[in-house]
């Protein structure tokens, strides 16, 4: 219309404005002047003045204001539409095929709102339309498209792709009929999708909507030499990827937390990338997935099993630690380094080979039975690491000595070398620098790390590529052979202090880690995994977000991890006794391949101006101008002077904002006459979000548990935001949130003295106690600083907040501290005899500090499902309930200030009263 991007779906209404030059011309008609009589008791009235005159006709600016309205009636009757689609010649039904797989999920969000608008559309066109999802093919039945505008989230991304057997499927249901398509692609290449898209075209036209950003995925996650590495691929390359893959696993309180973050980067044109991460075992036994962060995609989700978790590990020896001996046996220090990050297991070989442990550790053990021995080599040959040291026993023996032996890397001379022996050294030898082909490479090495003694490795051609370490003379101090799948490495010393003190290092327990004796197991194979059954735990949706699954049926173990991924195997996590085993939706032999597709093709991208419908923009229009048209009618008319005209005008603007509410506008409630809890923003929109969910669990509490019914929070910009309006502000502190400016800070001050607090929470546990001991601690102190806060204290077991509606002596939220700052009492703050309280303060305190993440613990969704778990089983339940009733004593004692606390005295006042 007139070149600007809007439409109208009634357009024949708009005639209607022609009439606007006669109703001008009709209400600015004049009636007909009357008789004039002379009346001689007029003389009596001359001299007086009328204080209330009656103009003879409208003014001009409420004659415009008039014909806005009218026009504003007209142009919203009239279906205006912002941004409308190329009506299509064709009036055949409309198909709307999405790909529906986790690849869609990243997009879903502009996907789908492209969707709706597409349906809309053929719905004001007055065309049948269908939904077709690929990946969960239904019968397709052309209805309304009005109808299947409900219907859109019901067709969010599955956790798997189309393949085959779903082209087949729908090839069958469209085959002989004539419509046209709009198809929504994530650009995967799949197998029939070529097929599928002859069929479409050859049924009318196509239309194909794809977004222009690649397909990520996270291909797999291995351990190698100390360094977890993340394989990521994509779909296409672009010019540039800027995302940050993130470790989450469980703290020691069992919650999930962020372990570490990395870059992810591509290189020029290069489909596939490594992403690497050093993490200590303790840290990687609590990994329980890698995510690209910032990606809602089940591909950019990779789940962890026992893969990365604890190794068990057996230790034999020659003797049994004995009591005042234990520094001298050969396993006390190997216990040492391994029973914090692996499962130990002591035992002799015969019942030690059965448990099928990860790695077995012969410490100075020289002679084995050779039904032993065999054992122990088709043990190592199905891939089991043996980590051998030597010692006095060894070096005594004849092992190795003539020829290698086959659980031995490397044969050995005779007798050993020691300081002062036959073989030996001036001095004791030092640690040589690892070389990059060394998986020690990279470890940095102790000073005082000295060998006094060693077992020699005999010269041979293939001694150089097997040595792993060496000391500073270049004699061999580590080495390795591999036998069959697995491996047989040497300590050339001995396991406790007597020859090196390198047990005493904490380089002896990197060592240990670098040769995988602290690192993961290998993944379940499916071989395996054949004959057991899996009982799933959680399960992913396309979307990435994982959700219970106890109450599914048990799979067998090798239709997980064979059979492709569809209704009846979900990606998630599955459990068989001890074991859990990982199923993630893209394998490390699968592939991410772009489609090509044809130039008969219409491609659009997802960045469109999405069409909007505009009337009830245009109504609400007409319902305001109508509001004040009456106010400034009647006070026009005289009806309505001074004071007496706010109640209308209050009235007709409370007229408009429900008006407007009604209709979706996103505006701020009524803060006048309704409690609104409020969130300080702090420009990161997750922990934003999280501030929401939380004050909006919280809000839910109140309403169900006490007389406050507060409206949905609100978001607290402190440089433009009312502070009036909120009588109590929740402050999440981050490390990288702004400083407020100056002016902020005067509101800020100024809202604490009137009364308003502010809960101050550092979200990491109080670790640093109010102190520069973490970011957040240092970050909140320097936010604090320009703020007239009072002295501070622990809670004390009398103040109000223990039972201003809830008796509590803990206040807890996602972690549980005690520590918790109010403001002090007063110096003279006194136990009155018989009263149980002291008489503290009579005002609010204006803030709470903290750090236990009450938030995360209060927040919830809609539907009132908790998002993040606090603790763990009955006793997390319980800490959750805790945190909520402090969250209510909180709002109570912001409402109430002493209440709780004047109550007391009401005995001693009815014992004065004589009641």
């Amino acid at each position: 219309m007139f070149g600007l991007p809007l439409a109208f779906t009634t357009p024949w209404l708009l005639s209607a404005l022609v009439m606007l030059p006669v109703l001008w011309i009709l209400l600015r008609a004049v009636p007909p002047a009357p008789i004039r009589l002379r009346f001689p008791g007029v003389a009596l009235l001359l001299g007086l003045q009328d204080d209330e005159s009656v103009m003879d006709r409208t003014p001009w600016w409420l004659l415009l204001l008039r014909m806005l309205l009218i026009a504003a009636l007209i142009l919203g009757l009239a279906g205006p539409v912002l941004n409308p689609e190329e009506r299509s010649n064709s009036d055949a039904p409309l198909l709307v095929v999405l790909d529906g797989g986790w690849a869609s999920g990243p997009a879903w969000a502009e996907q789908s709102e492209l969707l709706e608008s597409t349906l809309r559309e053929a719905d004001r066109s007055g065309r049948d339309a269908a939904l077709l999802r690929l990946t969960d093919p239904q019968a397709v039945e052309f209805l309304p498209a009005g109808a299947l505008v409900r219907r859109i989230p019901d067709t969010a991304p599955l956790a798997w792709l189309p393949d085959e057997a779903d082209v087949q499927s729908v090839l069958a249901e469209i085959e002989g009929r004539a419509f046209d398509t709009v198809w929504f692609s994530d650009g995967l290449d799949f197998e029939g999708r070529d097929r599928l898209r002859t069929a479409l075209q050859a049924a009318g036209q196509l239309r194909v909507v794809q977004s222009s950003d690649p397909v990520l995925a996270i291909q797999s996650v291995g351990f190698d030499d100390g360094i977890l590495t993340a394989t990521v691929r994509r779909s296409v390359p672009v010019a540039s990827v800027e995302r940050q893959i993130e470790v989450k696993g469980l703290d020691p309180n069992g919650v999930d937390r962020t372990l570490a973050r990395a870059a992810l980067r591509f290189d020029g044109a290069d489909l596939q990338t490594d992403v690497s991460f050093s993490l200590p075992s303790e840290l990687r036994g609590r990994i329980t997935q890698f995510a690209i962060e910032g990606l809602r995609s089940a591909g950019a989700v990779y789940l962890t099993d026992d893969a990365l978790k604890r190794r068990e590990v057996a230790i034999i020896s020659t003797r049994d630690d004995r009591e005042g001996l234990e520094l001298l046996s050969p396993s006390h220090y190997l216990r040492q380094a391994l029973v914090e990050t692996t499962e130990l297991i002591e035992a002799a070989i015969p019942v030690v080979i059965p448990a099928n442990p990860d790695v077995i550790i012969l410490a100075d053990i020289a002679t084995l039975a050779p039904a032993e021995e065999e054992a122990l080599i088709e043990w190592i040959q199905d891939g089991g690491l043996l980590l051998r040291f030597a010692g006095p026993q060894m070096a005594a023996s004849d092992l190795s000595r003539s020829e290698e032996h086959p659980l031995m890397p490397v044969r050995l001379r005779a007798g050993g070398r020691s300081v002062g022996g036959a073989m030996s050294w001036g001095e004791p030898k030092t640690l040589a620098p690892f070389t990059e082909d060394s998986p020690f490479f990279g470890l940095p090495l102790p000073e005082d790390v000295r060998v006094t003694a060693q077992v020699v490795a005999q010269p041979d051609p293939s001694l150089a590529d097997r040595v792993l370490a060496e000391l500073s003379d270049g004699t061999p101090l580590v080495t390795r052979k591999a036998v069959g799948q697995g491996q047989v490495v040497l300590f050339h010393v001995s396991a406790n202090a007597e020859w090196s003190g390198l047990p005493l290092s904490g380089l002896f327990v990197q060592m240990l880690d670098r040769l995988a004796v602290l690192s993961a197991k290998s993944g379940s194979a499916a071989d395996v995994m054949e004959g057991t059954i899996w009982q799933p735990l959680q399960v992913m949706d396309g979307l990435g977000r994982l959700s219970d699954a106890k109450t599914l049926s048990g799979i067998a173990g090798e239709v997980i991890s064979q059979e492709a991924l569809g209704p009846d195997v979900l990606p998630g996590l599955y459990q068989n006794g001890e074991e859990v085993f990982a199923r993630n939706v893209f394998a490390p032999d699968d592939d991410l391949r772009a489609f090509d597709w044809p130039a008969s093709v219409t491609i659009e991208g997802l960045e469109q101006d999405v069409t909007r419908d505009l009337t009830s923009w245009f109504l609400i229009a007409a319902l305001a101008l109508l509001a004040i048209d009456t106010i400034l009618s009647l006070m026009l008319s005289g009806r309505l002077s001074g004071l007496r005209a706010a109640p209308s005008a209050l009235a007709a603007l409370a007229l408009l904002g429900a008006t407007s509410t009604d209709l979706g506008a996103q505006e701020a409630p009524s803060l006048t006459d309704e409690i609104a809890l409020g969130y300080v923003m702090t420009g990161d929109q997750r922990i934003d979000d999280m501030s929401y969910a939380g004050l909006y669990g919280l809000s839910n509490v109140l309403f169900s548990r006490t007389s406050i019914e507060p409206v949905p929070p609100e978001a607290v910009d402190l440089e433009t935001s009312e502070l009036a309006f909120f009588p109590f502000l929740y402050w999440p502190i981050s490390p990288d949130q702004p400083v407020p400016s100056g002016e902020a800070y005067a509101k800020l001050n100024q809202y604490l003295r009137s009364g308003g607090m502010i809960l101050f929470d550092t979200r990491d546990a109080d670790v640093a106690r109010l102190g520069s001991g973490s970011p957040n601690g240092r970050k909140l102190q320097a936010l604090a600083q320009p703020l007239d806060i009072p002295q501070l204290e622990v809670v004390p077991k009398d103040h109000v907040l223990t039972r201003t509606f809830y008796l509590l002596q803990d206040f807890p939220g996602r972690y549980a501290s005690r520590e918790v700052w109010v403001e002090a009492a007063p110096a003279d703050a006194a136990q009155v005899e018989g009263m149980p309280f002291r008489n503290l303060n009579d005002g609010v305190t204006p803030v709470v500090i903290g750090g236990n993440d009450w938030a995360s613990a209060w927040a919830t969704n809609e539907f009132g499902v908790y998002l993040n778990p606090v603790g763990r089983g009955l006793q997390g339940e319980r800490q959750r309930e805790i945190a909520y009733r402090f969250g209510v004593n909180l709002i109570m004692h912001v409402l109430t200030g002493n209440y709780k606390s004047d109550q007391v005295h009401v005995p001693a006042l009815l014992d004065r009263l004589g009641q």
